[in-house]
This record gives structure tokens, sequence and C-alpha cells, in this order.
């Protein structure tokens, strides 16, 4: 694997993608960070550079993926609060139609890791997950998002790119400093809340190490 010294961050305004850009720049890589809206990082660093866009368009991902060795995404579906049922502020397909327009890019420009957030219950880790859980997957809006995951998922797993798949169980807004714990085969259940930090952490930690390459690890504190 080529050095990595800049990479492309996709979600860097939401709540862990934030994290992951200062976690990046705390460890020297140089950033291009593709969002919607410019203004809403107030972050001023000389390693970052701010593109406007839409990551489902291909000449925006070319234009901001330029000089980029790696991409880290934590997109995700939104709604417009934390409650389950909350309208979306997202279409339904953004996960998906962004991450294939993605890997033709990644091609087209000769990236080969790719790093990005799914989430704990998508796939064949739903079985682990506790049944209340389940549920309110099942009957909220939730359900969008997973099934989304679940697309971006076989997605990437054809792609035949250097991808890593993470699954955080859930996030909360904890600031204390603990080191995400991995499961990679579900030999055992993992607590059901990690910091964003240390989800942030772990994905720019591995980015230049390839115990993890196609691997889909399950992260928690």
């Amino acid at each position: 694997m080529e050095p990595i010294k800049r990479i492309l961050l996709l979600g860097a305004t939401g709540r862990t993608g934030n994290e992951v850009l200062q976690r990046a720049l705390e460890k020297g890589y140089h950033v291009n960070a593709l969002v919607r809206v410019g203004k809403k990082i107030q972050l001023e660093d000389p390693r970052l550079q701010v593109f406007e866009g839409d990551t489902r368009i291909p000449r925006d991902l070319n234009l901001a993926m330029e000089n980029c060795q790696a991409v880290i995404s934590c997109l995700n579906i939104s709604r417009k609060s934390d409650f389950p049922w909350s309208p979306l502020r997202t279409p339904e397909d953004f996960l998906s139609m962004t991450m294939k327009t993605l890997i033709k890019v990644c091609y087209e420009q000769d990236i080969k890791r790719l790093i990005f957030t799914s989430a704990w219950g998508v796939g064949d880790s739903r079985p682990y997950i506790p049944g209340w859980f389940a549920w309110l997957i099942d009957n909220s809006n939730l359900s969008v998002a997973y099934l989304e995951h679940e697309r971006q998922e076989a997605l990437v797993r054809n792609s035949g790119l250097d991808w890593t798949i993470v699954r955080p169980v859930g996030l909360t807004n904890g600031q204390k400093p603990k080191e995400a714990k991995v499961i990679l085969d579900h030999g055992r259940r993992p607590s059901l809340t990690i910091s964003r930090k240390a989800t942030a952490s772990f994905l720019v930690d591995i980015l230049e190490h390839t115990d993890y390459v196609h691997k889909v690890p399950v992260v928690y504190s």
C-alpha cells in the first residue's frame, strides 16, 4: 500500500465526520473535504481543503479527490432529528448512489483504499443485535438507513478496492478517550455504545494498516 498523505473525507460536517476531520489533521494528513455547504466547516488549517458539491456527481468527486490516496466516508441517511420516526433529510438512495459514483471515480484516479461507516445490525450482524433494537429499526425511519447500508456494503464488496467496512454500535457524543474494541467474527457480544471520537480515531488509525483490508470490524467501547 502506497504511503497516504492526503485523504478525501465525505461527511465532514456530520458529528462523526467532524471528529474524523480533527483526528486526521492531528495525525498530519492533508484532507480534502467534499460537503454540500462549505461554511459549515469552521475549522481553519493549511492542510484542509474544502470543496462544495454533491457526492453523487462524478465531476464533484473527481475535483475533490485530486491528489488523494485514500477515502474515508462517514455519510449516512440523515433525519431532521435523532427521533427514530423523524422525517428524512436525505434521499432514500443517497448512500448507494454515492457509492456507485465513488467506486467509479476511485478507479479513474487509481485510488484503492476506502474506509466507510456502516452500522452494527447491518447484514450478517443483524442476528446479534437486541430484539428491541431490531424492532425499532424495522418500525421506524431507521430502516431506510439500514437498507442503504446493506446496499453500499454489497457494492463495495464487489468493487476490487482495498475496502474496510466499519460497523459501530450506537454512537454517542461522549468525550472520554476510550479506545475502540473490535469484533470481527461475532464471537462475542459488544457493548451497546461507542463515542464518535473513539470511532473517528479507529477510522483514521487503520488507514495505513492492512489488518482490516476486506474486513468488517464491529467497533464498541
